[in-house]
């Protein structure tokens, strides 16, 4: 598969024609290769870990580890991309999959993964590899051009000490608390002002809302714009007005000086979204007990719905050591003590289903409701909706100026109707160039 559009003009000097990878096995020599992402000092850390067992495993072969903040991250691939100095492996966003692929940049892995021997991909999380998969046509279908750093399933966090004190009973899965419910809980445990205040929740997961309301930024083939459905403004509206109206969630100004994050580690925040990489940060500095719930549903639906999301290992298409790039990739996302090893720094659910199932759940460091988590990967979780798209700049212009509705500059109804044919001339732009 070979295509080109604006969106990928600026990659067009790293295509090469595709050429296949075999089972895993040592390239030829002693020799360096490349590796690029992100993460936070404690990530870095375990990748450092995980980079020296794989050195361990394949002698001769050494890993030049490259970190980029993530904020920076894309800027930087693109340009090492367009001046041919593509990192042998690097971070694969959903998002970029079918792009990169139509343009040749990353490696088809299906023959790779289909013959290797060293894991068993019915192992692994199916959605996981999901992300990466594109025929072409279908986001999700087809050849594999990424493997999966990790499934990334944004659960619901509270702090068990502020529900106990306020007398609240935490939902279960099989009785999800209602928005109304929800916001019941909130304002109990809102308390206090200033900078010891204690609010119910940290700022609430759009996507959850949306989504349990029965509306989407997108209609089910991807191609119309839906932002201005009333069940979507209902659902936007809602979000909002836990800060505005109901004083539950810290405001904007207050976020932006005060991450929730350190709120709810301070013991200042009763409930926030929360995603396995957080585990490693709140086994070491949150002094309190804390656990996992479902998220609440819409009382217009009563369906629970939350994303997924993940970073995938792209190998780049003109890597001069495709073999051992493709090692590395498949053993940062499928070696079991690299898995392990990410588990136990509480830096992911594991890829393997066997490991999680039986080592993961088992484990008796927080959260008690591990099951959450595995829950969203099997059962109601999604892919966010700019991942089925040719690119998000739809997802981007929807995004920029929504801080008006955070701070009621502009109500969800006038906000969505001012976006939405912006969006969707961008959406078109996208579909016209997929078809190229």
């Amino acid at each position: 598969m070979k295509k080109r559009s604006a969106t990928v003009a600026i990659f067009a000097a790293a295509a090469l024609v595709l050429s296949g990878c075999s089972a895993a096995q040592s390239g030829s020599g002693d020799h360096t290769i490349t590796f690029m992402g992100w993460g936070s000092d404690q990530e870095i850390a375990v990748f450092n870990d995980m980079i020296a067992q794989y050195e361990t495993k394949y002698p001769g072969v050494k890993v030049d580890y490259i970190t980029v903040p993530a904020a920076d991250f894309q800027t930087k691939l693109q340009t090492m991309i367009a001046s041919n100095k593509t990192p042998d492996v690097f971070y694969l966003a959903p998002e970029n999959v079918m792009p990169f692929a139509s343009s040749g940049i990353v490696a088809d892995l299906s023959d790779y993964v289909k013959s290797n021997t060293e894991f068993d991909v019915n192992n692994v999380w199916a959605k996981a590899i999901d992300m990466y998969r594109y025929d072409g046509t279908t986001p999700g279908k087809g050849a594999v051009y990424g493997l999966p750093k990790d499934i990334g399933p944004f659960a619901l966090a509270y702090n068990k000490d502020l529900f106990d004190a306020a007398g609240i009973t935490a939902p279960t899965d099989d009785a999800p608390w209602t928005w109304s419910q929800f916001e019941d809980a909130a304002k109990k445990l809102t308390t206090g002002s200033g900078d010891t205040k204690v609010y119910g929740s940290a700022p609430y997961s759009l996507e959850s809302a949306v989504w349990s309301n029965g509306a989407d930024w997108l209609n089910a083939d991807h191609t119309k714009v839906t932002v201005t459905d009333p069940k979507f403004v209902e659902a936007l509206q809602w979000v909002a007005n836990l800060s505005l109206v109901d004083g539950v969630v810290p405001t904007s100004e207050e976020e932006s000086s005060l991450p929730s994050f350190q709120r709810f580690l301070n013991g200042n925040v009763g409930m926030m979204g929360v995603g396995p990489w957080n585990q490693g940060g709140f086994w070491a500095d949150a002094k309190f007990n804390w656990d996992l719930m479902p998220w609440p549903v819409s009382p217009a639906t009563g369906e629970k719905a939350i994303w997924y999301g993940g970073i995938g290992f792209g190998v780049a298409n003109k890597s001069a050591d495709k073999q051992d790039a493709s090692n590395l990739a498949a053993f940062l996302a499928f070696n079991e003590g690299a898995q392990r090893t990410n588990m136990e720094q509480g830096q992911a659910v594991p890829n393997l289903i066997d490991m999680t199932k039986n080592e993961y759940l088992k484990s008796d460091k927080a959260p008690a409701n591990k099951q959450e988590f595995v829950n969203i990967i099997e059962d109601w979780g999604r892919r966010a909706t700019q991942t089925y798209t040719y690119n998000s700049e739809w997802f981007t212009l929807f995004n920029s100026n929504l801080a008006n509705v955070w701070t009621g500059q502009q109500t969800a109804q006038d906000y969505t109707k001012s976006v939405e044919k912006d969006m969707q001339d961008l959406l078109d732009k996208g579909i016209a160039e997929q078809s190229k």
